[in-house]
């Protein structure tokens, strides 16, 4: 069979499934550290002697460095060049990684996750921009599924990772565990990644939106942080990050849309009806689903009395349903659109949360997991499909502004969202302390509200395949 010279390639050739296997590889460390170390926060307080409040800044400061760094992404890949930055990104990561396992104080340690951020906000970024450019309109959803793989591995297997290594190796195996997998990913990376060709005209690069853009993003993570403890956003860290977040934020967008195609992020992008509403439906979806894996664990802890590890295993099946529904739903969006997809997708995701507000502490576990399962169902289905609308009808070049903007967009959802429930379950388990069930009922009905709201958007992503 013979092709039309000009014509972008249709079918998943072993060179674009190699480069997204490459990306899913290098991805996997990063997203499941995140998880292995959550579970660890009260181990390395007590091997430190370090109180709640400082060690958590373990978690706080790896989320902060990605948050600033995503940014600066379109400029570099432009000015260096994908693959270069990809490499780098990498191997910052896995330096990171090498120093948290030697570190010697909860303060070094900090500063060691830090230096794994500035790594972890630069993979999946300019990782997702050389896939965009690579796959076309054409492989967009079977492109974005393979990529998004990692994310779902990150539930099924953080928890359950980071519970043996804490239960039976020492706790610096949680950042060592990470070498030979960015090892092996640098080495085929250096073998078999294309290069050449990938760099533009970066131009200058805007210090001024740099300057307000990277401050707000990570004031605003911090605040977050901060709601979510026993102040609540009443507590000075939260109004101060909160405030001084939303400020930079807003000098940004007016800065943003003054300077056009020059400024950091080129906020006109959303002028983009596909991605526009891919995004907003991800925001929306991303704050719910990020909130929902923070208030199960609990729920299991603080109602059934489960163990660490038990809670995590709980969280496991929507990492399973997502991986088996990913790979269909990828195809379908590049053959039929991504609104059925998406929406069909939503659905299933909003039928397991209503579920979680039916639950009570007599509720059998294996209706807990059945419904975890179907949200994961829903998430593999939803999220490479909005993710391949966002990419739909944009110019190459502007293909690494938009995925950093998207990941931005994500990142703070995730932590919105965690911040909002974890102030709800607060405010109503202070209001009845001996209702715990009811308490976390009425945060499971606000995590559905707010999936609620990526109806809309979702329903204007293109109903047709992109061309």
């Amino acid at each position: 069979m013979t092709t039309t010279t000009g014509t972008p390639p249709t079918g998943f050739d072993p060179a674009l499934r190699r480069l997204a296997a490459l990306v899913a590889l290098g991805a996997i460390a990063a997203i499941l550290d995140t998880t292995i170390v959550n579970v660890a926060v009260d181990t390395l307080g007590r091997s430190f002697g370090a109180s709640l409040s400082t060690i958590q800044w373990v978690v706080t400061g790896y989320t902060l460095a990605l948050s600033m760094t995503i940014p600066i992404t379109g400029w570099v890949v432009e000015r260096f060049g994908a693959k270069t930055m990809w490499l780098t990104a990498l191997a910052l990561f896995a330096a990171g990684s090498l120093l948290c396992g030697l570190a010697w104080s909860a303060p070094s340690l900090i500063a060691f996750r830090v230096l794994q951020g500035v790594g972890g906000g630069l993979l999946m970024p300019v990782g997702q921009t050389m896939i965009a450019r690579a796959a076309g309109p054409g492989r967009m959803g079977r492109a974005m599924a393979v990529v998004a793989v990692p994310a779902m591995l990150a539930p099924v297997l953080g928890p359950v990772l980071g519970g043996v290594i804490i239960d039976h190796l020492a706790w610096r195996w949680m950042f060592f565990v990470n070498l030979p997998l960015c090892g092996l990913a640098l080495a085929l990376a250096a073998w078999l990644m294309p290069s050449g060709g990938d760099r533009g005209a970066a131009g200058r690069l805007d210090v001024v939106g740099l300057a307000l853009l990277s401050p707000g993003l990570a004031a605003l993570v911090y605040g977050c942080s901060q709601a979510g403890g026993e102040d609540g956003l009443a507590g000075p860290g939260a109004v101060a990050g909160l405030a001084g977040g939303v400020a930079l934020m807003a000098a940004f967008t007016a800065w943003s849309l003054r300077d056009g195609e020059r400024a950091l992020l080129d906020l006109r992008v959303f002028r983009n009806r596909p991605f526009g509403a891919a995004v907003t439906a991800l925001f929306f979806y991303s704050a719910a689903s990020a909130g929902l894996t923070i208030l199960v664990p609990l729920y299991a802890q603080m109602t059934r009395g489960a163990d660490a590890l038990d809670a995590g295993l709980l969280i496991a099946p929507l990492g399973v349903g997502a991986i088996i529904t990913m790979p269909p739903a990828g195809r379908l969006t590049d053959r039929l659109g991504a609104r059925g997809v998406a929406l069909c997708g939503l659905a299933l995701a909003l039928a397991g949360m209503f579920a979680y507000t039916r639950t009570d502490a007599a509720t059998p576990a294996w209706i807990l997991m059945g419904a975890l399962f179907v949200v994961g169902l829903g998430h593999g289905a939803l999220a490479p499909s909005l993710a391949a609308a966002s990419y739909q009808g944009l110019p190459g070049a502007v293909i690494p502004a938009a995925t950093a903007t998207s990941n931005i967009a994500i990142r703070t959802a995730t932590s919105l969202g965690v911040a909002v429930l974890v102030i709800v379950l607060q405010s109503r388990l202070r209001a009845a302390p001996q209702a715990p069930v009811h308490a976390f009922s009425g945060g499971f009905w606000w995590a559905l509200v707010i999936a609620l709201a990526a109806v809309v958007p979702a329903a204007l992503v293109p109903r047709r395949p992109a061309t």
